[in-house]
């Protein structure tokens, strides 16, 4: 027998989150209570603005026809995609190292998680 507390969430690896794989409906108090999901960020993007420690990170931009993730949010300063092995949720701060930009996350037009910059 199994102690369900003890069993680890499920892994989607095709779409490489864990956990709740369900549509966001927009923030509610169920939003803030249940556990962030969590993603497997690939190595390296290419990105070599910055260490390679971070580059997984990062990743560039690629206009009007990039969907972004829900553990992605870009940055209004030098337009590159800020990524994260955790869910974002409006309220989060994010560091932008390539323009070392202090970000939050916030709730944009159409629902979109977008950044504000902090300083």
């Amino acid at each position: 027998m199994t102690d369900p507390l003890l069993e680890t969430p499920e892994f989607d690896p095709a779409s490489g989150a864990e956990g709740d794989t369900g549509a966001d409906t927009g923030a509610s108090e169920d939003d803030k209570t249940r556990p962030r999901r969590r993603y497997v960020i690939e190595d390296d993007t290419g990105f070599d603005e910055v260490p390679r420690k971070y580059r997984r990170f990062y990743r560039r931009w690629a206009g009007s026809r990039d969907a972004l993730a829900p553990n992605e949010v870009l940055c209004p300063v030098c337009r590159v995609v800020i990524r994260s092995a955790r869910e974002l949720r409006p309220g989060d701060r994010v560091y932008c190292m390539p323009c070392m930009s202090r970000l939050t996350v916030v709730v944009g037009e159409g629902g979109r998680l977008e950044a504000r910059v902090e300083y």
